[in-house]
């Protein structure tokens, strides 16, 4: 099961967002080790943050993210433990 915090329960996990599709960053669960959250924060996925689902490997993971004009390789265990709500572009 997906670390889903509690206080989250309407937002979704970012691996459920499809190809074309647009989130913002709700928060990074408690999954992630401290240096693994730390870089992902370096690289811009920050809580408000918008995010893009660009497109998919040819085996379907791992996923390309535009964040903040960069795009950002995730495998779907990472994506699991990001919550995000779906926004119009």
């Amino acid at each position: 099961m997906n670390d889903v915090d509690e206080k989250h329960t309407s937002a979704e996990t970012l691996d459920s967002l499809g190809v074309g599709e647009h989130a913002k960053i709700v928060e990074l669960t408690h999954g992630f080790v401290q240096a693994e959250r730390d870089r992902l924060m370096d690289l811009g996925l920050t809580p408000g943050t918008k995010i893009t689902a660009e497109f998919r490997s040819i085996g379907g993971d791992p996923t390309a993210y535009r964040v903040r004009q960069t795009l950002v390789a995730l495998r779907k265990n990472q994506a699991q433990m990001i919550l995000i709500e779906k926004v119009a572009s």
